[in-house]
């Protein structure tokens, strides 16, 4: 997939000069040729681009260098010499590299003039809650000036938002979003920082000047992703031990730094541990280990309220988004307002007027006598944050619709069918990007899980549409209906298909069959 050319192609650097210093040995062409952009997809190179070949988790780009070069490439950059052509054009530049993934940050940030520089920085990881955190955080930053957002949802660039395909994008596009940021008077970025973004070098060459920890439990684990949970934890500490450190070449920033962990997360300290001997940090949490602390906690169909105790007193902060949960995530952006010298009072304002987040406990709009949510709770922990927040706003029953996604970690399968088993009054067990497993084999699994909880109530419906239409036929009032796994999401992965599909969408056509709509 994708390029960088967000910010426009205006720039051209000469090829010896972006590669200056870096572990690239020139080993035929000419490196006085002028690079205008950075591309790792063949299909999407243009004129004057170098393009980076590695192997990737389907395709190996260096199968796909010759039609880099007809595209327009005036360069590549190789890990296997043997798999270009000793017929290339005159003149096309062939460097070498022991690992191109790790070069594409470097290269696209020396090209755009490293645009983290011009940016306030902030990068949020953990398992469950980025997205929320950096939609809180927009909120909080904005006294700071204009604040784009880079996440699961979509990225904010200006003001405007688009699409996104990954959480964390490719470096090149990433780069690029960042240049675009700068060029639109955006001040402030604040980005969710996958695992795999950090396991694959996608941030390296990224100036951060404050880390956010949320959470960590198990979760993409299998093939192409993490092979084991040390893997995942060590990939997403990373993070913390860029915070405030000089990316080379880069000028110098001087805006404030910092680290906000959950310090109830027993991986908490050890994030912490990671920050610079320089950088304040800050912990947060439920407990009394926390400097930023959520006291008298209270949930209900409006929303969250609870005291926030921190070092320069205590606050008031009132959410619209419900769930204890999103009370951690409110302690995650008031700890970076803290961190940026912005005013306590201030930061729980800022934090209370955020009315939702698309495909976080989304709430499916029609006149029915009970409440239908949305939620992108894929893993156990989220999934149990969920449906405990449902039970605490329900006046009836929870019914809950979930499945698992195929080709990922197998072990979560039955810890949520359980999960859902224990916590919610009906369950209904379904698809969930199945991608190249059976459906049904998946779902199995995770009624292993579930047939040993006593008094569980479940069924097994593999079509989802039919698994959402039949939880909300069930439902009665005061009930709450959670259909759980894709939030967002408008599509599902089958085989080698990408279908359409929209939970939301679903349960809206659900309520109006059974005229609530």
């Amino acid at each position: 997939m994708g390029r960088e050319s967000l910010a426009g192609r205006g720039v051209r650097v000469r090829l010896a000069d972006l590669v200056a210093g870096l572990p690239l040995s020139l080993l035929r062409g000419d490196d006085a040729a002028e690079v205008r952009g950075v591309a790792y997809d063949s299909r999407r190179v243009r004129a004057g681009d170098l393009f980076l070949a590695w192997r990737g988790a389907r395709h190996d780009g260096h199968d796909f260098v010759s039609d880099a070069l007809v595209a327009g490439a005036v360069g590549v950059v190789v890990e296997r010499p043997e798999a270009v052509s000793p017929a290339l054009p005159t003149g096309i530049a062939v460097l070498r590299t022991d690992d191109a993934r790790s070069l594409a940050g470097p290269l696209s940030a020396r090209l755009h003039g490293h645009p983290t520089s011009r940016l306030q920085l902030v990068g949020v990881t953990g398992t469950n809650g980025k997205t929320t955190t950096t939609w809180l955080l927009r909120e909080v930053l904005a006294s700071m000036g204009p604040v784009g957002v880079i996440g699961t949802v979509s990225a904010t660039v200006g003001g405007q938002a688009r699409p996104s395909r990954l959480t964390t994008p490719e470096a090149p596009d990433l780069q690029a979003l960042f240049a675009e940021m700068a060029l639109s008077g955006d001040r402030v970025c604040a980005m969710e920082v996958s695992s795999v973004a950090l396991a694959r070098r996608r941030v390296e060459a990224c100036a951060f000047d404050i880390a956010v920890f949320t959470n960590l439990t198990p979760d993409h684990l299998g093939p192409g992703e993490h092979p084991d949970f040390a893997h995942y934890r060590d990939s997403k500490r990373r993070l913390f031990a860029t915070v405030g450190r000089p990316v080379p070449g880069a000028p110098v920033k001087k805006g404030p730094t910092g680290v906000a962990v959950n310090i109830d997360d027993p991986e908490g300290e050890a994030m912490a541990a990671l920050a610079a001997p320089a950088v304040p940090v800050l912990r947060f949490g439920f407990g009394t280990g926390a400097q930023v602390r959520a006291e008298a906690v209270e949930v209900d169909r409006s929303g969250t309220r609870f005291w926030i105790r921190h070092p320069g007193g205590r606050q008031r902060c009132s959410l619209q988004l419900r769930g204890r949960f999103n009370a951690y995530n409110a302690l995650a952006a008031f700890s970076v307002g803290l961190l940026c010298g912005i005013d306590a009072a201030e930061a729980a304002a800022a934090l209370g007027r955020l009315a939702g987040v698309p495909g976080r406990l989304e709430p499916v709009p029609g006149n029915q006598p009970f409440t239908v949510l949305v939620d992108y709770a894929h893993t156990p922990d989220g999934l149990e944050n969920v449906l405990r927040t449902a039970r605490e706003i329900a006046r009836g029953r929870v019914l809950a619709v979930f499945g698992c996604g195929g080709d990922r970690d197998r072990a979560k399968r039955p810890l949520m069918g359980a999960i859902g088993a224990r916590l919610a009054d009906q369950v209904w067990l379904t698809s969930d990007n199945p991608r190249s497993e059976p459906p049904a084999a998946i779902v199995a699994e995770i009624e292993a899980g579930a047939h040993p909880v006593a008094g569980a109530c479940y069924q097994v419906e593999v079509d989802r549409r039919q698994a959402i239409a039949a939880a909300i036929a069930a439902a009665e009032p005061g009930d709450v209906v959670v259909v759980a796994g894709k939030g967002h999401e408008t599509y599902q992965v089958v085989g080698d298909h990408t279908v359409h599909f929209d939970d939301r969408q679903e349960a809206a056509a659900a309520l109006t069959r059974l005229g609530y709509r």
